[in-house]
């Protein structure tokens, strides 16, 4: 009997397929990427002040706050001359590296601003330049670069 019970036990342990997939690194990577929103960061970039911010939403808003606000001083302590009045809206594309470093990538100027205004890039430039240190954006814990693209309203009678 105890031949018999062996018999079958080793029979029913050798008729199981137990099958293992191995995955490599590379499948695991590719599958990840997939799923992750790349539009989106976990934490936005952010100044010492806004780091208690909770929620995207608000750190979000005090950052772009604090980027304003330090450009809008900026330009108003260069107190330009101008000949005509000028109300116009210059779009700045902000790039806030991985290491925290703030970055111009492009401006779009109307024409008239830059004829009363000539030197308003290098003033856009030296005002992200004077921004206090920045934390750099991260998805997933990893510090990633994240492009902004802010409008900027020049008003100068």
């Amino acid at each position: 009997m105890k031949k018999v019970l062996l018999f079958v036990f080793t029979l029913i342990l050798t008729s199981c397929n137990f099958e293992t997939k191995k995955i490599s690194a590379e499948d695991v990577f590719k599958e990840e990427s997939r799923s992750l929103n790349w539009k989106e960061v976990d934490e936005y970039p952010a100044f010492e002040d806004c780091q208690q911010k909770s929620g995207l939403k608000a750190a979000k808003i005090c950052f772009e706050r604090q980027v304003a606000t330090t450009i809008y001083s900026f330009l108003a302590s260069q107190q330009p001359v101008v000949t005509e009045s000028i109300n116009d809206t210059i779009i700045l594309y902000l790039e806030i590296t991985k290491e925290g470093k703030p970055q111009i990538d492009s401006v779009l100027i109307d024409s008239t601003v830059t004829r009363q205004l000539p030197d308003i890039e290098l003033w856009l430039r030296q005002s992200i330049d004077s921004l206090p240190k920045i934390y750099p954006a991260s998805k997933r814990g990893i510090p990633v670069s994240t492009m902004f693209k802010m409008p900027v309203v020049v008003k100068a009678e």
